[in-house]
């Protein structure tokens, strides 16, 4: 036995709280993986599956599919710097070369002294204070050489030094960021003070078809990319049986040029537990659970904070308020898996499984989790619900364009003045948020608007741009998730679409071929084409490829790399055929 005894009491007790017992085994192996120095091997892997009641095959499955779970030991500190797309243009590349040279190792190593390891990962939800070095759990943001050197300093003398990033934000909007300037917001009588849980209340009044109702009224559209209306997709449910109900808060922000939920969740989290609730009483459910990527460790500690202090004030559990309506919230945390963010394979890894997609359909309506009725929300989308019930839905549609309302928050990161998030009504002009993060450094060159996923703009194309999912279709790309990735004119297109290859061939599940095989034939030609050894046959495999794997498959991790690449080389072919030459 090498876990201790009250470890795996701890474990037990995760465990009871799930409706199946499989459910904590991520939880289990991150409880494991600290307790035992930073690595589970064979025979603590072992003991965690019997714990649990699970197979062998099952735990070890699991384990080597999330990248966060060490199966080899590491050093007492683990260094991981993100370099993805916004870290390159903000010098991430520069950094990691500063640190191989001050630890005299490579990415991938451990020094000799065993004190640190040092790793590349891809997009830590810190893209607007980039570069960002992941030390263990704590984040250290807007780093620079000499930063991370006086970092390594305190390091070696066994110190975690506690610095807060400056993080450039705005909202003209006062919803999703009203808070977010307040030291105290994260407290639950803050939260009252300003207004908080008022709308629950209200909401306690209402029956859960009136709730369904004004959020339809409201034409709110999820905020988590595909801009689809939260109303309708509530409206899914089967309308009777005696199955449990699931309410699930996507927080797995993983997408490149993303960061937006983290900051409802870091600073107002109160917002999104009311949010969730009121949704959880809409649609009919008990459970909820707010599934937050893995790297966010001490945003979860926040939530589960702000969860208690919610439950001491009868503001979640049985007899909400004292009346008679019930709805409890488990924070769960993931273990570094792009692709959970798609809702199939949230589910799948919500009850203890490999994050890998499912056929649809069923969709999750009808048989999501544990094969129960389940809605999926994203985070800034349930942050919007307190409003819509507190105020109504026609206050709510007075914000934004038509079929396009409410409050938007846009991280805004690449070669601006003052990256950052702003929050504004949806159809606010591209240049108005330009201009609010201190104007391009340089001349724009090309523009990304909605993540990593959704076309490339040229600086002609994204001129006068509104920002709402109307216009961007209009325009020739998504809003998606709201994530501007600005690039000058010294950007090389090639590099960024190589950067962006990396990332969607390391998050693929291997679950289907035109997405694990493709993925990794089209990185490798991105590979032979910018370093100079490839043909105009290669820039026209590229495209042809992206063609055929648009649309099949089995998730939209397939589009996500096929639709950008494809666009990128289409829009900026000299700067390929450049290469050839």
């Amino acid at each position: 036995m090498i876990l201790a005894p009250e470890l795996r009491a701890q474990i037990e007790e995760i465990a009871g709280r799930y409706p199946d017992r499989r459910s904590a085994l991520l939880p289990a192996l991150h409880l494991a993986q600290r307790s035992l120095g930073g690595c589970v091997q064979a025979d603590g892997v072992a003991e965690v599956a019997s714990i649990l009641g699970l197979p062998l095959a099952a735990a070890f499955g699991v384990q080597s599919y999330y990248t966060m779970f060490n199966r080899q030991p590491i050093g007492r500190y683990h260094l991981q710097l993100d370099v993805n797309v916004p870290a390159m243009l903000a010098g991430a590349d520069a950094l990691l070369a500063h640190l191989e040279q001050v630890l005299g190792i490579r990415a991938g190593q451990t020094t000799p002294d065993g004190l640190f390891t040092l790793s590349t990962v891809q997009d830590l939800g810190s893209c607007g204070t980039c570069p960002v070095l992941q030390v263990n759990d704590r984040y250290y943001e807007n780093l620079t050489p000499a930063r991370a050197d006086e970092l390594l300093t305190h390091l070696r003398r066994g110190q975690m030094p506690d610095w807060q990033p400056e993080a450039a934000w705005g909202s003209s909007c006062n919803i999703l960021l009203r808070r977010r300037g307040n030291p105290k917001a994260r407290e639950l009588a803050e939260y009252r003070k300003t207004g908080g849980y008022q709308a629950l209340e209200k909401a306690l009044g209402m029956t859960p078809e009136a709730l369904v109702a004004e959020v339809k009224a409201a034409a709110l559209r999820g905020r988590g990319g595909a801009g689809f209306p939260a109303g309708m997709k509530w409206g899914f449910l089967p309308k009777e049986g005696n199955r449990p109900v699931y309410m699930i808060c996507n927080a797995d922000e993983g997408e490149p040029g993303t960061f937006k939920d983290r900051q409802i969740m870091e600073f107002d989290p109160h917002l999104l537990l009311e949010g969730l609730t009121i949704a959880g009483l809409a649609v009919g459910s008990r459970l909820g659970f707010i599934y937050i990527r893995g790297e966010f460790a001490w945003i979860a500690e926040i939530l589960e904070r702000a969860a208690e202090q919610a439950r001491q004030a009868k503001l979640l559990g049985n007899d909400i308020l004292g009346r008679g309506k019930e709805f409890e919230v488990l924070v769960h945390l993931g273990a570094g898996a792009y692709v959970c963010g798609e809702e199939t394979a949230l589910i799948e890894s919500l009850e203890g499984k490999r994050g890998c997609p499912r056929v649809k359909p069923p969709f999750p309506a009808s048989a999501g989790l544990y094969g129960c009725p389940t809605i999926v929300n994203n985070v800034e989308t349930l942050a919007c619900v307190p409003t819509i019930v507190q105020h109504g839905a026609e206050a709510f549609k007075k914000l934004g364009t038509p079929n396009n309302h409410g409050p938007k928050i846009f991280g805004i990161s690449g070669h601006v003045k003052r990256p950052g998030t702003y929050e504004h009504p949806l159809g606010t002009s591209l240049d108005a948020l330009l201009a609010e993060a201190g104007g391009v450094q340089g001349k724009l060159k090309a523009i990304i608007v909605g993540g990593l996923s959704v076309p490339i703009l040229t600086a002609a194309e994204a001129a006068g741009l509104k920002m709402d999912y109307d216009s961007c279709l209009k325009a020739g790309t998504m809003l998606g998730s709201g994530g501007v990735i600005v690039m000058n004119e010294t950007t090389s297109i090639p590099a960024v679409a190589l950067r962006a290859m990396e990332f969607y061939a390391h998050e693929s599940c291997g679950q289907c071929a035109p997405c694990s095989r493709g993925s990794h034939t089209v990185l490798a030609l991105l590979r032979r084409l910018v370093a100079g050894r490839g043909s105009q046959a290669d820039i026209e495999a590229v495209l042809h490829l992206c063609k055929r794997i648009k649309g099949s498959t089995l998730c939209p991790t397939g589009d996500a790399f096929s639709v950008p690449i494809e666009a990128m080389v289409r829009k900026f072919r000299p700067e390929f055929e450049a290469l050839v030459r």
